[in-house]
């Protein structure tokens, strides 16, 4: 049960900013609407909807029941649950797969520090070929990536170290309502630009006609990766929930607000790009190349709202990219000063340092020190490819197995129930959703990134 001397979130509203924030990033405002432009719009979304509800809530509630039930870091929580069995690994693994995304991610959130800086300067301007020139000189270049990554780093280590309620709950409050009011400027700025009507048709009317097997498991995939399941984020988060914090009602809330945030995030990209002819499945260059560009072609007739839509759209990117950060290196600080029983500061400046390290090879090796391979792929798109389509899979399908046939339902339910205070009449929906239908969605996300299914 919860220790009274382990730090707890503040108020409920914390709970839900600070966990919706550690889901809120990157995957909403980028991978979310190039995945949609890829798949056909509407009909993505919907059934995207239906795999958050499907996977992504019953998968969420899995891991608050652990971090709650034993208010420890993640590692400890599945050791101490597992009564020293192999199940214990699933804790290491996430943990593991938490300071590995550190490191990249600190990498690709440095590039919206740059772009930050560039729109500030007026870099930003040019043909198509200058924004996709301009990133590759960026990307490749020995020492700015590098800087801004650390920069990014530091920023996440400052709110660390200032604690669960003074650090990480305070600047939630701050950052995740002005991340909303940022991504609602843009896109009423977006809808208003002349033949936006086409992007609005486009997110919103299904074309079921595109629908095959590849859209529902891109959607399982997006959902999966979308609420940082399986890299002991939610684990960690969880273990400074009260026992009065309604699991089931807090991950309905955070997966609503995720949603939200991905759907707002397709209403500010496809209403510009239709505007100006772009294609809405440009892929993973969307938001550093095509979405300058974008920009500059949509305002150029106001050059100072399009000056100020690009400037808050980087903005707005580095703050979803920071909520994750901060949810990421919570998962090894809270390891590192747990296990080895060390102060916070210093197993943030552990983390923070080792992860600095880390990310400023993954930088050189797609630049400068692009002979550091494994395989075929650089050290960044090793890291990317080990985490994302291994790492996280194995995560979140071993955790429903350990909450499904192992854990003995007792505790489940009472974690469930909070303790028998709530009614808990969707319990045996949920055991079921855990036991049966996620491991086997979670099977195919993880047979589908190898081309097996």
């Amino acid at each position: 049960m919860a220790q009274t001397s382990r730090a707890n979130f503040g108020s409920k509203l914390g709970v839900i900013l600070a966990t919706a924030g550690s889901s809120v990033g990157l995957g909403n405002v980028w991978r979310f609407p190039y995945m949609t432009g890829e798949h056909g719009g509407a009909a993505f979304i919907l059934i995207y909807i239906g795999c958050v509800l499907l996977l992504g809530i019953p998968c969420m509630v899995s891991e608050f029941i652990i971090g709650r039930h034993s208010a420890s870091n993640t590692a400890r929580a599945y050791r101490s649950l597992s009564n020293g069995t192999p199940w214990m690994i699933i804790g290491y693994l996430g943990v593991l797969t938490g300071f590995v995304i550190t490191s990249y991610y600190a990498v690709v959130s440095g590039w919206c520090l740059q772009y930050i800086y560039a729109s500030c300067i007026g870099q930003l301007n040019g043909s198509p070929e200058f924004f996709a020139d301009y990133f590759t000189a960026f990307e490749q270049h020995p020492f700015k990536p590098v800087f801004w990554a650390v920069v990014f780093l530091l920023i996440t280590h400052y709110v660390i170290i200032h604690g669960v309620q003074d650090g990480i709950e305070k600047a939630s409050k701050l950052m995740m309502p002005l991340l909303f009011v940022l991504l609602l400027i843009i896109v009423v700025a977006s809808c208003m630009l002349p033949g936006a009507m086409d992007g609005i048709v486009f997110l919103f009317n299904p074309d079921f006609s595109k629908v095959n097997s590849d859209v529902f498991l891109g959607a399982l995939g997006q959902a999966f990766y979308s609420l940082s399941i399986g890299m002991g984020c939610l684990c960690t988060y969880a273990s400074y929930f009260s026992r009065q914090t309604n699991l089931t009602k807090s991950a309905i809330q955070i997966s609503v607000i995720d949603s939200m945030v991905a759907i707002l995030a397709g209403l500010m990209i496809f209403p510009a790009a239709f505007s100006v002819g772009i294609n809405p499945d440009s892929g993973p260059s969307l938001v550093f190349i095509t979405l300058p560009n974008v920009f500059q072609q949509a305002f150029a007739g106001m050059p100072i709202i399009g000056y100020i839509v690009a400037l808050a759209f980087y903005v707005l990117l580095a703050l979803a990219a920071l909520t994750s950060l901060i949810s990421l290196h919570e998962v090894s600080t809270a390891f590192i000063q747990e296990e080895f029983k060390t102060t916070r500061k210093i197993a943030a400046c552990w983390v923070t340092g080792i992860c600095a390290i880390i990310g400023a090879v993954c930088s050189l090796s797609l630049g400068k020190w692009d002979f550091l391979k494994i395989g075929d792929r650089s050290f960044f798109d090793f890291f990317d490819f080990v985490s994302g389509q291994i790492m996280l899979p194995l995560g979140g399908l071993l955790t429903c197995l350990f909450i499904g046939w192992y854990l003995p339902h007792k505790v489940v339910r009472d974690e469930f129930t909070n303790w028998g205070t709530l009614r808990g009449k969707f319990f045996h929906t949920y055991l079921f959703c855990v036991k049966y239908i996620c491991p086997i969605c979670i099977i195919l996300i993880f047979l589908n990134q190898f081309g097996i299914v």
